[in-house]
């Protein structure tokens, strides 16, 4: 796809999915091995990983190939060398999807354990900071690519509790947008994908959610994150997309539209986390002052 720049980015052929051993990574990396990419599979438990390796096995020859790469994603010296085991692997890393996240006591941070509420951050920010560092040099070196966050309502609206777990996905959020602007004239696209209430390991044990009948199809985040990689969802690079109320339909609709009316392409304001006006008079949000 054609960015307004005029830079295109060919689609993926190859991926690395974090948390992929279980839950939302596991699904996500099946699919794109299903939609023909390779895929290198990252978290800290090797028998898992050989798990989700065996599913994407068996999913026929048309299917791309999965590696195993064993890191704590918090651990720089482990990203750098689990990533360059998968570039050794798969030859180069053209999508990566930072799934593997944790989520803190849902108290509130007057109550909150500063261990645990820590590691939330460094899971959920570091993490990605690290995985982005070690794999979007090698994406630019070739022309371009594509990251992926699986953020969260938690990362746009106001929450209470689970204060890390909010101020993570916020930054996270912030980090996305960031790589966005430094490097899409670089050919770098950046999305900010939030999955909804999907049933897994961690939602089941958040006490919000006990009693919960319905939850979001995991397919849905799968849906997305293929399309993604395809590269027909490249103008809304640095835009927060949910899959409860978008799919790959409506935000190509969205795009046909605009292209109709010579508008500009939606989202690039609404889908940012930003100050909002008070009127018309308000003059935030605009741009930072130059310095």
């Amino acid at each position: 796809m054609t960015a307004g720049d005029g830079t295109t980015v060919a689609p993926a052929r190859t991926a690395l999915v974090t948390g992929a051993s279980r839950g939302i990574g596991r699904a996500v990396a099946v699919g794109l091995a299903a939609a023909g990419l390779d895929v290198a599979l990252l978290a800290r438990d090797a028998g898992r990983l050989d798990e989700t390796a065996a599913e994407v096995g068996r999913l026929g020859p048309q299917a791309g190939r999965a590696v195993v790469v064993t890191a704590d994603v918090t651990d720089v010296q482990a990203v750098d060398a689990a990533v360059a085991s998968a570039v050794a692997e798969l030859g180069c890393i053209d999508l990566l999807v930072n799934n593997a996240g944790r989520v803190d006591a849902e108290v509130p941070l007057w109550e909150a354990d500063p261990d645990q509420w820590w590691s939330v951050l460094e899971t959920n920010v570091r993490g990605p900071f690290l995985l982005s560092r070690a794999v979007v040099p090698g994406m630019l070196a070739r022309g371009g690519g594509r990251v992926v966050d699986l953020n969260s309502g938690a990362g746009s609206h106001d929450s209470t509790g689970a204060s890390a777990y909010n101020a993570s996905k916020t930054a996270l959020l912030r980090l996305g947008t960031n790589m966005h602007r430094s490097g899409h004239a670089l050919g770098l696209r950046t999305f900010e994908v939030a999955p909804g209430v999907v049933q897994t390991d961690m939602t089941a044990s958040m006490a919000m959610h006990a009693g919960r009948t319905e939850w979001t199809p995991v397919e849905r985040t799968v849906e997305m994150v293929v399309a993604i990689a395809g590269g027909g969802l490249d103008a809304f690079s640095g835009s927060f997309v949910r899959v409860t109320h978008d799919s790959p339909e409506s935000l190509r609709a969205a795009l046909d539209e605009a292209a109709r009316s010579g508008q500009d392409v939606p989202g690039q304001d609404g889908r940012r986390l930003r100050v909002t006006r008070w009127g018309e008079g308000d003059p935030m949000p605009g741009e930072l002052p130059r310095r």
